[in-house]
């Protein structure tokens, strides 16, 4: 696996590289290993805050964790990604999605507990009214979930509006 390492308004010592090259280095045994991971960390107020990203046979994985130290927090990403990557491995490799040639053996290794559970995924329709970002805001905060679709009355395309982690908004516009 090779890392991309960036920070924000904090300086990466070596020994922050070489744990989280140590961290990361063991989900090799489970994936390709033509794999790079972007990694960012990212320091606010008195918290230290690690994000990885992941792109996995066109999937992207995605684990972030924050502590009070930095290396906690890298021991807290890397089991996300781990759970991650064998819930996504039990789940393709079941339905037949993937070819068993791409996907690398999991000896030594727990099953995932959701490999016995079959995915289901629930569908709604719904009939979308032209409105504006703030007007979908206010939608999706009345109906109290985390993100909200819409056809963009200035736009003329369906858009998504959605709560960020930090408490604010994000916009999801598609791009032609």
């Amino acid at each position: 696996m090779r890392l991309q390492i960036k920070s924000k308004n904090m300086q990466v010592s070596d020994k922050m590289k070489s744990y989280v090259e140590k961290k990361l280095g063991k989900l090799d045994k489970l994936l390709d290993s033509n794999v790079e991971a972007t990694v960012n960390f990212i320091e606010q107020k008195n918290l230290q805050k690690i994000e990885v990203t992941l792109p996995v046979n066109g999937f992207i994985l995605r684990a972030e964790g924050d502590d009070q130290e930095i290396f906690p927090a890298i021991d807290l990403v890397a089991d996300k990604l781990e759970k991650q990557i064998l819930k996504y491995k039990a789940r393709y490799s079941k339905k037949g999605r993937l070819s068993a040639t791409k996907l690398p053996t999991l000896e030594g290794l727990a099953p995932a507990q959701e490999d016995d559970e079959e995915v289901k995924i629930r569908v709604k329709r719904f009939a979308v009214k032209p409105m504006n970002v703030d007007e979908a805001v206010t939608q999706m905060d009345m109906i109290g979930h985390s993100f909200f679709m819409f056809a963009n009355a200035e736009t003329e395309q369906i858009n998504v509006v959605y709560r960020r982690n930090d408490g604010h908004y994000g916009l999801i516009e598609p791009e032609v």
